[in-house]
């Protein structure tokens, strides 16, 4: 059995050791390297699994690799990805795709100009309830939708994730991106309209951790988001994802983490939840590796990237110019 070849870069962002887990977990694949400038952030998977390490990530992507799994902080998303598309890797990168229209629509034309696919990574869709609330709207369950209401508040992750040279954004970029493509992907159509706040509400740093962000869609459906950092640190686990979905016929709920036990715990001091459902992020691998393998276009697109993170971004504008503005 030929293996797919993977390559991770960066450990900067949290979502890459459970996607490394899940690699790891398939017999056609093989890890082939991991690249970071922190070699410490990446021992305990470079050393401990004994996973050639490099300290450039070009050095990475001369080895024979198939594909890369790009986790770095937001900011470097567009650079990987271009020096891996020149490369000839397929790419898997983290969300926020990039911070800007232009550099996310050079990413996508990058990857195609050199034949290699770019999946973003979005894991929601991948969820249980998430996938079945999708089987019913297009099996016309709940008729026509009409509105959506959602939610993706979390804890405040810290470290580069509010430093804005290196995040691009706060809560409002960090949240907005999941949740609308979940509402691009129910409703089959595109927001064409941004209407937003931003705030900085719960904790005293310099970026947003809190909004509202209102959407109309080119459909006519209309969505409101709340994307936040809003959970403090007792909450029983790092936040939510929830969806309603109004249609003509019917509403349906989504509470994304609702496969779980409570908890209550004396050595922790508080509650907490242990989830026994299904594993998003082994979902979103399965799918990117299957792609790869089999030599079909990835279940989730650069172009489902670059929609969801210019909403995020026209949100930003919006609550500057306390304006609606309109997506072209």
């Amino acid at each position: 059995m030929n293996k797919i070849k993977v390559g991770f870069i960066s450990f900067a962002h949290m979502h890459a050791v459970s996607y490394l887990n899940s690699m790891q977990k398939r017999e056609d694949v093989e890890v082939v390297g991991i690249a970071d400038e922190n070699a410490e952030r990446v021992r305990p998977y470079s050393v401990e699994r004994g996973i050639p390490y490099y300290a450039n990530y070009d050095e990475l992507l001369a080895q024979d690799l198939d594909a890369v799994v790009i986790c770095s902080e937001n900011a470097r998303h567009a650079e990987i990805t271009k020096r891996a598309a020149a490369a000839g890797k397929h790419v898997l990168c983290e969300k926020p795709l990039g911070l800007s229209e232009s550099e996310m629509l050079d990413m996508i034309q990058t990857c195609k100009d050199n034949g290699v696919q770019l999946m973003t990574a979005f894991p929601c869709r991948f969820i249980t309830s998430v996938r079945q609330a999708k089987e019913a709207i297009d099996a016309g369950q709940i008729g026509e939708i009409l509105a959506m209401k959602g939610t993706n508040r979390g804890t405040m992750p810290g470290g580069w994730f509010i430093e804005r040279e290196h995040s691009g954004g706060g809560a409002v970029l960090d949240h907005t991106v999941h949740v609308m493509d979940l509402m691009h992907w129910f409703t089959g159509s595109v927001a064409e309209e941004v209407y937003a706040h931003a705030e900085t509400l719960f904790h005293e740093t310099d970026i947003d951790d809190a909004g509202m962000v209102h959407v109309k869609f080119a459909n006519g459906v209309v969505a409101v988001l709340d994307p936040s950092w809003s959970r403090n640190r007792t909450f029983p686990t790092w936040g939510d994802v929830t969806l309603e979905i109004i249609g003509t016929k019917g509403v349906i709920n989504i509470d994304s983490f609702a496969q779980k036990n409570d908890v209550y715990s004396d050595i922790t001091g508080k509650a907490a939840w242990s989830f026994w459902g299904d594993d998003m992020d082994e979902g979103l691998i399965n799918s990117f590796v299957d792609s790869i393998r089999d030599g079909k276009p990835v279940a989730i697109s650069g172009e489902d990237g670059y929609y969801s993170a210019r909403v995020a971004l026209a949100a930003y504008e919006s609550a500057s110019s306390k304006q609606t503005v309109r997506l072209k």
